[in-house]
């Protein structure tokens, strides 16, 4: 099955953006003066190489930008032993937007001036300010306008580039989709869970333990009161890090065993232990609970066909037939022609109430792409394709848990490619390690 037809770009607004025109509009001298207290014990020095990325420089001027801009997410304050962490995030997120900035140029990825005040302008309506505002109140902060829109180039470029040159290699098929429906489906009666995600991706096995200590030291910022959506803004791999690591409600039985096994002993307001999951280590936050949603009335959305008598029922019955291998559900132009006189429509939400009960009683068993018997009727004939069927039982679309599925691939090849492009890279980190981090 492609996706093409409904596939959902990954979001350009870069993690820790969504959070900067909230926490700039609370920003006081006193915040500012402790994000300066920060960056001075960090001893980032202030004109120095901090790395070398191929022939590209990272400048501790560099560094220094992206703590600063991390630090107003984090509200200006850190605790002491987190500094380390901060200013290794910062250079590794640095050292990545410089692998992935060259690769877009290698392979001519433009991004032009528009969209990067673009994205500015939403940034700064987040706290219903002008960009102009915004830059002024990020130079009160020590941070050049200039560097928030080299973060975000990488932002626009990168998911442009790896969707372009991989999507092609993904295919989400109907025995995936059919098995998370049907463990939705089995457990529809329990809770559903409002939950927050962070993703360490574990990119050597052989580090795994590493990783894992690396994950339990976010687990005890949070522990000491450094908020869940901040730490998943500034070190979450998953795409929902730009919305403070926000999944949303989610069902029983739609998140992998492992995972939905932890959230379900969760109490409200808590967070797991990092959980081995798909190559990478999660950590989900329980911030809801409540019952399933009482089932209700089954919604269809269906593509009408009909034929006039006059074609014949062999006829009809073999454009009908043709249904399968057309894509009569995206709500575009066929890809194949069901013949001459053949028309159809695309109904959307329809109850069986709102059919015509001639058609009901044919289509009401009918389950996701399977076709009605042709019926003749009113000097025509007629059939009915089900291209979803929402059972009633408020689970999300197969449109939607495709998109989930595909995003989550797209981003997991996304990972394995920069990968690949560092470990053919050069990369000399010259900045020293802060005192908290050396063994």
């Amino acid at each position: 099955m492609t996706l093409k037809h409904f596939f959902i770009p990954i979001s350009i607004t870069c993690s820790v953006f969504l959070s900067i025109g909230a926490s700039l509009a609370q920003d006081t001298p006193e915040a500012t003066s402790a994000s300066e207290e920060v960056i001075r014990r960090s001893g980032v020095p202030r004109e120095a190489v901090a790395a070398v990325v191929n022939d590209s420089v990272v400048t501790t001027y560099d560094v220094r930008q992206r703590m600063r801009l991390m630090l107003i997410s984090a509200g200006g304050k850190l605790p002491e032993d987190a500094l380390a962490q901060l200013q290794q995030q910062a250079l590794r997120d640095l050292i990545e937007e410089r692998l992935k900035l060259q690769e877009t140029t290698k392979y001519e990825v433009p991004v032009t001036e528009k969209e990067l005040n673009e994205e500015l302008t939403v940034i700064a309506a987040q706290s219903n300010m002008r960009t102009e505002d915004l830059q002024l109140i990020l130079e009160a902060q020590g941070i050049s306008i200039n560097s928030l829109k080299e973060q975000l180039k990488t932002t626009i470029v990168w998911p442009q580039l790896v969707q372009g040159r991989f999507r092609e290699r993904i295919r989400v098929n109907d025995d995936e989709v059919e098995d998370t429906l049907q463990r939705m489906r089995e457990d529809a009666s329990l809770e559903q869970f409002l939950i927050s995600e962070i993703c360490i991706p574990v990119d050597d096995p052989s580090q795994a333990q590493q990783y894992y200590q690396a994950a339990l030291q976010l687990l005890e910022q949070m522990r000491r009161g450094v908020p869940f959506s901040v730490i998943a803004q500034q070190f979450s791999a998953c795409t929902t890090a730009a919305v403070g690591g926000d999944m949303g409600w989610v069902r029983s039985g739609e998140l992998e065993p492992e995972l939905d096994a932890a959230i379900r002993e969760l109490p409200i307001g808590a967070v797991t232990n990092p959980i081995p999951s798909e190559g990478a280590f999660m950590m989900l936050a329980v911030r809801d609970k409540r019952e399933a949603v009482v089932a209700g009335e089954p919604t269809f959305k269906l593509a009408y066909l009909s034929a006039p008598e006059s074609v014949g029922e062999n006829t009809a019955r073999f454009a009908f037939e043709r249904v399968t291998t057309a894509d009569v559900c995206s709500g575009r132009d066929l890809r194949v022609d069901l013949g001459p006189n053949i028309g159809y429509t695309l109904l959307e939400n329809m109850t069986l109430e709102a059919i015509d009960p001639r058609f009901a009683e044919f289509i009401e068993d009918l389950d996701h792409k399977e076709t009605s018997p042709v019926i003749k009727a009113d000097g025509a004939y007629h059939a009915a394709f089900v291209c979803d069927k929402d059972e009633g039982l408020g689970l999300p679309s197969r449109v939607a848990i495709e998109n989930r599925i595909y995003q989550r691939q797209l981003q997991r090849i996304g990972q394995q490619y920069l990968r690949d492009i560092e470990r053919k890279s050069t990369v000399d980190i010259r900045l020293k390690q802060p005192l908290a981090l050396r063994g």
